[in-house]
Order: C-alpha cells, then structure tokens, then sequence
C-alpha cells in the first residue's frame, strides 16, 4: 500500500485544471478561491444560503443570489476513505480521504473536500476542521483549491 504525503501540492499534477463553466455560474466561487476566500450563495430576498452555485434560489426561485464570503470553519458530517483512484493521475496517491463539511455560518450547507494529514488517521463525524487555501499560481489558467484540516477543540 502506498500513503500519500503531500509536497508543495497536496495533489499531484495531471489532474484536469477546474474552472468555471461557460456560463461563468462559478466563476465567483472561483476567483474568490484564488484571492484565499470562501464565498458561499446567498438569497438577499429569502436569506438561504446554498452550495454549488445555481442561477436561482432553492427556496423562493429569485433569480441570481448573491455571494458571500464566510469563515472556512466547519464541521465533518460524513466522511470516505478512497482507495480505487478517480483519475489517472491519482493511481499513485492513494488513499485519501474526502470529507463532507458542514458550514454553519452559511445555513448548514455543505461541499465535498479533500481531508489534510494521515490517509489513515481516525476521522470523527462532527469534528471541526478549517479550510486550507492550495494556490497553482503557476498553472495556465491559474487556480486554487481548498481543503480541509482538522482543527482544534474550541
């Protein structure tokens, strides 16, 4: 079995570069990875929050919810251990664990990261963990990515 331990990036390279779709839906999500912050949807009409980003409000269908930024604080509500590589380039780097966080600042939503640290290390449902800000300043486009490490008890 090969452990990962992460170099400068914590994923190798080969991987797809993400980016916005055509449409530009995202594209604030993104651009505010790449400037170190977190920004979430939210309905200046009804007050829902919501990730991935949609044109329109879950709950009351008004079009074009803004974006805001929240603290990259949360808590582990589900967890996987992968050990069957999702790409190519991952072959090598396994396992590793995802992570889905909740955000409590941003209404409960949650989003899919990777999990920082031991590929084998206990993971706990309801631990708190803090975002960490991966920058590819050098890729062409540049981008950046956020994963998530577990953080001390307030």
């Amino acid at each position: 079995m090969t452990v990962f331990t992460p170099g400068p990036h914590y994923l190798p390279g080969g991987l797809p570069i993400p980016t916005a779709e055509p449409d530009g839906l995202s594209a604030r999500y993104w651009q505010g990875l790449r400037e170190g912050r977190l920004l979430v949807q939210h309905c200046a009409h009804c007050g829902t929050w919501q990730f991935g980003p949609e044109w329109l409000c879950h709950r009351c269908q008004r079009f074009d919810p803004d974006w805001r930024e929240v603290e990259p604080l949360g808590h582990i509500y589900s967890w996987e251990r992968v050990w069957h590589p999702a790409h190519p380039a991952l072959r090598q780097h396994g396992p590793y664990l995802a992570v889905l966080v909740e955000l409590p600042q941003a209404g409960g939503v949650r989003m899919v990261g990777n999990l920082l640290g031991d590929a084998m290390q206990e993971v706990e449902i309801g631990a708190p963990v803090a975002g960490v800000f991966e920058h590819h300043r050098e890729a062409r486009p540049s981008y950046s990515l956020l994963h998530w490490r577990v953080a001390c008890h307030a």
